[in-house]
């Protein structure tokens, strides 16, 4: 047998709150009833997602998870930012909802990916196709380029925030002559973004202003790039 499709169920509080998000995701809702039990599907192209109401469900509480593994995840983390930005201004980087970044992880065979937490609390977890995917640099040997992976996994892949930034606050802790510049643009430009999930504005600016102060060359500079756009979207998220 082929060409079956798999659609995951996962549990919200609302389905009117999660109708309303995938809306602003680009997603068109294909099936809706409140009787006899309330819920709603919705699709994005051939990405397909259904929801179930439960009275008093604590998002927070979720352990609602699938995989979206798509050959283009950054076109697809570019379509959805570009929703959050023409519905709320912003892209949401803390609070439920949210949604990560791409960034490689280490605990997938260093293949990048990002997440969506919907309200409901449930993690859309959209990964690389492998098949398709550009063989992986290497990893990088640097100390702060290991924190930095070890947080990502705790943090992104994991929901571990507070260990995540244990991890990255450890390394910051105890700079060394040697470090390298770009690799503490990047660390501080992720901490600040934990701080905004945990609701720390404050540590957020200071750990931004940090990363904007790092001496750079020009090479540095243009490695560092990426690290400075999520900068920019995280200080407009602060405002």
């Amino acid at each position: 047998m082929t060409n079956e499709v798999t659609v995951p169920l996962l549990p919200c509080a609302s389905i009117d709150d999660i109708e309303a998000f995938y809306g602003v995701l680009g997603f068109r809702t294909t099936y809706k009833q409140r009787k006899p039990n309330a819920c709603v599907g919705v699709q994005r192209e051939d990405l397909h997602l259904q929801f179930f109401e439960i009275p008093g469900f604590d998002p927070e509480q979720s352990y609602g998870s699938c995989l979206v593994i798509t050959a283009d995840i950054e076109g697809l983390h570019r379509a959805f930012a570009a929703g959050m930005r023409a519905a709320y201004g912003k892209v949401l980087v803390s609070g439920t909802p949210r949604m990560t970044r791409p960034r490689a992880r280490k605990n997938a065979d260093g293949l990048g990916g990002f997440s969506i937490i919907d309200p409901g609390g449930n993690w859309i977890r959209v990964f690389r196709d492998a098949t398709t995917a550009p063989v992986p640099a290497a990893t990088p040997a640097g100390r702060l380029a290991k924190a930095l992976a070890n947080a990502v996994v705790q943090a992104d892949s994991r929901g571990n925030i507070g260990q995540a930034v244990r991890i990255l606050d450890s390394a910051l802790a105890r700079p060394q002559a040697d470090d390298d510049p770009v690799e503490q643009v990047e660390v501080l430009v992720y901490r600040a973004e934990l701080a905004m999930v945990l609701h720390d504005p404050k540590t957020a600016a200071d750990l931004l202003g940090r990363a904007q102060s790092v001496t750079l060359t020009d090479d540095e500079s243009e490695r560092a790039a990426a690290a400075f756009d999520n900068a920019a979207e995280l200080a407009t998220a602060l405002r």
